[in-house]
């Protein structure tokens, strides 16, 4: 009696074992699934959250490279940081080198998930050789900073790349364009970059938004007359609902840029730009005429946006 009472003691005492290790893994797992959507067991999950400072600094490093012309070591220097940044925030990132019209683009593209929705995000990250509408003649020859004028929607693109969850719903690209803002010069034309990754894409995205020249300390942002009626509407109501009055809705300005290409192509693209910087194509499209705050009131519509897309 005594050596079987052992014995069931003992099973007894190996099946309460088993079952603390089981335990034990489901809370292994548990917190690993917690952790890897940044929740906390028990409570509501907090929103993805745009560091509109870390935006800024974005710009700040971009600037402090000098201008980002094709062929420079600074342009060189910014594919680089782009693709550290990326990588670092778990994007899985290829650059698209092509020839076009014996020119050399380099777009960056940053993918993460799969099947639909479809999502592009895009800004161009190049700056204009030469600063052809400075008031001073004597500028004119040199190259544009470039802070708002492409400095701006990499650095809010870059943001988005960290604060997007590593998990959601479809596929998400953000995709960083080369040679957008050399038109009529040395025989450059204007969204070159965007062209040609739209002649090589594959299938069709649901939906493409272009930032460009979001930065602007004193920000307005108007609707663009050529993008999707269905896209400008649901992006700038959400700003309206996030209380950002410096989305305006009314259309003022019909704009050429990276949104184009995929217009022309049948694929649903909004340009979100303020097109009212009085530095546009200048010397003076430096780090004081940008902000912030301004990033901040893009970087938080387009991920509120983002997240709440087809619910």
């Amino acid at each position: 009696m005594n050596l079987n009472g052992k014995s069931v003691n003992r099973k007894r005492v190996l099946l309460g074992s088993a079952g603390l290790l089981v335990l034990m893994l489901i809370l292994v797992i548990v917190w690993y699934i917690f952790s890897e959507w940044g929740l906390s067991p028990g409570k509501t999950p907090a929103p993805p959250d745009f560091d509109e400072q870390r935006a800024y600094a974005d710009i700040e490093y971009q600037l402090s490279l000098g201008p980002r012309t094709i062929g420079s070591q600074a342009h060189t220097d910014t594919v680089n940081y782009i693709q550290d940044a990326l990588r670092s925030a778990k994007w899985k990132v290829e650059v698209q080198d092509i020839d076009k019209d014996g020119h050399p683009i380099r777009n960056i593209i940053a993918k993460r998930g799969k099947g639909s929705p479809w999502i592009i995000l895009g800004a161009h990250y190049d700056s204009r050789f030469f600063a052809d509408r400075d008031p001073d003649p004597a500028n004119r020859s040199l190259p544009v900073p470039g802070a708002d004028d492409g400095a701006s929607g990499v650095a809010v693109l870059l943001e988005l790349g960290r604060a997007l969850p590593t998990k959601m719903d479809g596929q998400i690209w953000l995709v960083f364009f080369d040679a957008e803002d050399n038109g009529g010069q040395n025989g450059w034309d204007w969204i070159m970059g965007s062209r040609a990754f739209v002649a090589d894409l594959q299938g069709k995205p649901d939906a493409v938004v272009i930032l460009d020249m979001v930065g602007d300390a004193n920000l307005d942002i108007y609707m663009e007359a050529n993008s999707n009626k269905i896209l400008k509407e649901e992006i700038w109501q959400q700003a309206a609902d996030l209380g950002y009055s410096q989305f305006h809705p009314s259309v003022k300005n019909s704009i050429i840029d990276d949104h184009t290409p995929f217009l022309q192509a049948g694929i649903p693209a909004v340009d979100i730009i303020d097109f009212n910087y009085l530095y546009w194509h200048t010397t003076n499209d430096t780090l004081d005429k940008v902000s912030a705050a301004s990033l901040d009131v893009v970087g938080e519509t387009v991920l509120t946006w983002l997240l709440n897309y087809g619910k």
